[in-house]
């Protein structure tokens, strides 16, 4: 059997020497079988004729593209099998710059530059697909769990050939890469060793002396002291540590950037979290508890009734039951557990350390910063009034001085001023002033007197008014606010007078009361958890009218309704749409009527008045310090570009040049003596 073989083999070598020295020659009645060892030994042989035979002893289908060209020398010293006589030609051709892509059951040598435009074979690392010969050019997909992908571009890039890519799909975070196999296997590893989480997993430290929410802010600020010193992480956050306390539980729930941190942290909590001899120190069973947003007397109020129901209701089995019963009953019940100090806005609590505890984490919960509602209100009526007037007045008489009998004829309309008898006859005061408009006269000489015996009057007049009210005001959810900008009108209620006395003295007097008239706004908001405010309104616009001798006459209108409304929408509340129309006529019967003439024997006035009135609201929620300041800054800005807008030019004449101007606004947190003096 060795004997068969080794003639098999010189056979075999024979029939390459020949190929390589006459490739035209060789020989297709020579038959090899497959997976039969073989002995390579190729000098300077061409690559095309070295990539057939290689074809023929593999059974693999080889195309050699025509840019590859050149030789090789591929030797073994003992025979190879097939297969790794084929992966001794990849790795020679991948030394002289070709490589192989396989398409289809098609192996095609190209240059190794152009491979990577080739379809070659994809793998996901893990999958079977990763396991192909080391001088294979693949394609992979490394999919990332917890480094960013973008960051292992710049360790991974001068561990890859010139001519192959690596790229990133920011989508899904992972990494795509051609390469040859064994290279790819070994990127892999490394991907792998650095693709680990750059945080600890969440731990629950319970606590047995300390309280989890004066603790925890405790903690954070001594680990991020400690961090900022060593210095880690960068600006990541992923690298922060997070301290959050669960006050139902008191305990601390910690996440780190690596165990050496969450040591740290797990140390400090653990020499802070002593016992003492008492953890009040001198005061015992008593604690004060300083609020920051809420209002002492109403929170306590509350925390009475609260802790009284509880106790009053506490199952026998509940924890810290006995000391309940014992020592918060009574106490509760008559209002000494909880006592508010309003001068410090804070709470005297008289509890065990239990109990105190219970109360203190509701305390945390009440005292949260409460959100702001801003309520921009605008008030917008529009009138307009046209009248107008035409007449015309005569008078004659008919007669000389001296006739028993003189006739008068003529005619007369309107009122003093406008009535032509009451022009021509003089009062105590004198003669009447004509009315408003053009008046046309003409006066007649009677028996040496002038008298007024025609009058024609016209008369048209038009007005209009525009009234924009802009109220804004703000204050805290579910409390009432209230703006009120007019005068304070004084109304008679009642007077006295000693009419008709002859003796005593005489002693009048009258009784006033004053109402505000103007502008009143007074709302209450409240806002739900979606966002949206349900507003309590009550809006009132009054005026004076005019003066009678009951007292002044108000002009009066008044909303008041609930509405809801989303955050920075704008709502109608109400409107007034008003059209009033007036005309009279004075003239004489059947004359009055004739056409174009009839207009000498008549007077005429028409007068119409159109008001318009909507009230528009818009709230918006403030609910933190950077939401207000900007609303605040918002409005100073507008007030004081109006004011330097108002600014009077330069004179030399009036040497006053300049107002009071606001100063330039400055942040509230900025040092004191950065502040801008007002001019």
């Amino acid at each position: 059997m060795k004997l068969a073989k080794s003639r098999f083999a010189l056979a075999l070598i024979v029939a390459l020497n020949l190929a390589n020295q006459a490739p035209n020659a060789y020989s297709q009645s020579t038959v090899v079988k497959k997976g039969e060892p073989i002995t390579l030994n190729f000098t300077n042989a061409e690559i095309e004729s070295v990539a057939r035979t290689m074809s023929i002893l593999t059974g693999r289908n080889v195309v050699v593209d025509p840019r590859v060209k050149g030789t090789m020398s591929l030797n073994t010293e003992k025979p190879v099998s097939p297969g790794v006589a084929y992966n001794q030609f990849l790795a020679l051709l991948r030394l002289q710059g070709y490589t192989v892509v396989q398409t289809e059951g098609l192996d095609k040598i190209v240059p190794e530059a152009d491979a990577k435009l080739q379809s070659g074979s994809v793998s996901v690392a893990g999958e079977s697909g990763a396991n192909l010969a080391g001088n294979q050019l693949v394609t992979q997909i490394i999919r990332l769990q917890h480094e960013n992908a973008n960051n292992l571009v710049a360790v991974l890039r001068p561990l890859i050939s010139p001519n192959n890519p690596i790229n990133v799909n920011p989508g899904n975070n992972s990494l795509v890469i051609t390469d040859y196999a064994d290279n790819l296997r070994r990127l892999a590893r490394i991907v792998a060793a650095l693709d680990i989480p750059n945080a600890t997993d969440l731990e629950i430290v319970p606590l047995v002396n300390a309280n989890a929410s004066d603790l925890a802010p405790l903690v954070l600020r001594l680990i991020e002291s400690s961090a900022g010193a060593g210095g880690s992480g960068g600006g990541d956050a992923s690298f922060k540590t997070t301290i959050v306390a669960e006050t139902r539980s008191n305990a601390l729930i910690v996440r780190a950037a690596n165990q050496a941190r969450m040591s740290l942290a797990k140390s400090l909590i653990q020499k802070l979290d002593q016992p003492s001899s008492n953890s009040n120190g001198a005061a015992g069973n008593i604690y004060v508890v300083y609020l920051k947003n809420a209002n002492a007397t109403q929170l306590a109020t509350t925390l009475r009734a609260a802790t009284s129901a509880s106790v009053g209701g506490a199952p026998t089995g509940a924890p810290n039951a006995p000391s309940a019963a014992g020592q918060g009953a009574g106490s509760a019940a008559t209002g000494g557990q909880i006592q508010a100090d309003v001068a410090t806005n804070s709470l005297i609590i008289s509890a065990t350390e239990p109990q105190y505890r219970q109360i203190r984490a509701v305390i945390d919960k009440l005292d949260a910063r409460r959100a702001q509602v801003f309520v921009e209100s605008l008030i917008a009526e529009v009138s307009a009034d046209k009248a107008a007037e035409f007449g015309i007045q005569w008078q004659g008489a008919l007669g000389n001085a001296g006739d028993s009998v003189i006739g008068l004829m003529g005619t007369n309309f309107g009122a003093a001023g406008k009535n032509i008898i009451g022009l021509s006859t003089p009062s105590a005061t004198g003669f009447p002033t004509p009315g408003a408009g053009l008046n046309l006269g003409a006066a007649k000489q009677t028996n040496g007197v002038y008298v007024l015996g025609f009058l024609a009057r016209f008369l048209e007049s038009s007005g209009s008014g525009n009234v924009l009210s802009t109220p804004n005001l703000l204050t805290l959810d579910n409390e009432e606010a209230k703006i009120t900008i007019g005068q304070n009108v004084p109304f008679v209620t009642g007077q006295f007078t000693n009419t008709g006395a002859s003796t005593g003295s005489v002693n009048p007097f009258q009784t006033i009361e004053r109402k505000d008239v103007g502008l009143t706004l007074k709302f209450k908001p409240q806002i739900s958890e979606n966002g949206t405010v349900r507003l309590t309104i009550f809006q009132e616009v009054s005026s004076v009218a005019g003066t009678s001798t009951s007292g002044p006459t108000t002009n009066k209108r008044t909303i008041e309704t609930n509405v809801l409304v989303e955050d920075g929408s704008v709502v109608v509340l109400g409107g007034l749409l008003q059209d009033d129309y007036s005309g009279t006529q004075e003239k004489v019967p059947g004359l009055g009527d004739l056409p174009i003439f009839g207009n000498l024997f008549k007077s005429e006035a028409r007068g119409r008045k159109k008001t318009n009135l909507m009230v528009f609201l818009r709230p918006v929620v403030v609910r933190d310090a950077s939401s207000t300041e900007r609303l605040s800054v918002d409005r100073y800005e507008y007030m004081r570009g109006r004011q330097v807008s108002a600014q009077p030019e330069e004179s030399k004449l009036v040497p006053i040049n300049d107002s009071v101007i606001m100063p330039e606004f400055q942040n509230s947190k900025a040092p004191a003596s950065a502040k801008p003096v007002a001019p």
